[in-house]
């Protein structure tokens, strides 16, 4: 074992610095969006079937609320652009610009070279919970999904109904991709109503008992058009295990709601990112 340095505690004791500063992100809307969400119809829906995945398509300005409704379970989010797969939820930026958990006033922004927003949450009725004494917390962006090669890895099961290949599922049946086409787009998610984090001592990523019940929901405006998949995780709240048939499961409702004509004016999808794509290479 390596030989701790006498200048171990001082190394120790440097203070953090915040990577992204956000203070200049772009200002969220909030008191428009719910008012226009006051207001708003219900336009369609959609059910993810315990340890099954739906799809759903949200045109930008309109709203769409994930609920449990009836039992505590958990979903894995993938957002897409509705106008090209390449454009597709940042877990690992959203992370870096926000924290390891998403609420009410935070947004999932999209993969380079876009990186916009796709998302605002708008409503979280768990946005009470907070961080609990073990450093978990709800809504995160910290774990990928639950999927069938690392349960090969580690147990050597052949699982065909975890979060990855419900999602792949879900995009294939909704675009009638090859289904290796579709896997290919599926991606990291935001852990919806999961309650996740941390341990203290080996900083592995652990999951506990989600807090939701039925009736909780969380609800976002897309800000862009968008194609949506969510898996109702076959863990049912996670707190136990993933990827089991064992596990008490249930569905969780997806219901997409128009505003009204005229109840987001002054508001526009935001542009892709402005940076100029050139890498410092010379032109031409």
């Amino acid at each position: 074992m390596t030989r701790e340095p006498s200048d171990a505690a001082r190394r120790r004791a440097a203070v953090p610095v915040i990577c992204y500063p956000n203070e200049t992100l772009p200002d969220v809307p909030l008191d428009l969006y719910r008012r226009a969400r006051a207001s708003a119809r219900k336009v369609s829906e959609a059910v993810a079937a315990p340890r099954d995945a739906c799809a759903f398509q949200v045109k930008a300005g309109q709203f769409f609320r994930i609920t449990s409704v009836e039992g505590p379970q958990v979903g894995d989010l993938n957002l897409w652009s509705a106008e090209t797969l390449s454009e597709r939820f940042y877990s690992g930026k959203t992370r870096a610009l926000h924290g390891t958990h998403l609420t009410t006033g935070e947004r999932m922004w999209s993969y380079f070279p876009y990186l916009r927003p796709m998302a605002t949450i708008i409503e979280d009725t768990l946005n009470w919970y907070g961080m609990d004494e073990f450093g978990g917390s709800v809504h995160d962006v910290i774990g990928t999904r639950c999927d069938p090669y690392t349960g090969t890895l580690l147990s050597g099961s052949q699982y065909h109904h975890c979060c990855h290949s419900n999602l792949t599922r879900a995009l294939v049946e909704a675009t009638g991709l090859e289904p290796e086409v579709a896997e290919a787009a599926v991606h990291d998610v935001l852990n919806v109503f999961m309650c996740t984090g941390f341990t203290r001592d080996t900083g592995q990523y652990f999951m506990k008992a989600s807090p939701v019940r039925p009736g909780d929901y969380i609800e976002f405006i897309a800000e862009i058009d968008l194609l949506g998949a969510l898996s109702a995780c076959p863990g049912g709240d996670c707190s136990a295990e993933h990827s089991s048939d064992t596990a008490a499961c249930y569905p969780l409702l997806v219901e997409v709601f128009d505003p009204e004509e005229g109840a987001l004016d002054g508001w526009q999808p935001p542009a892709p990112n402005a940076y100029d794509r050139s890498h410092g290479l010379p032109k031409g």
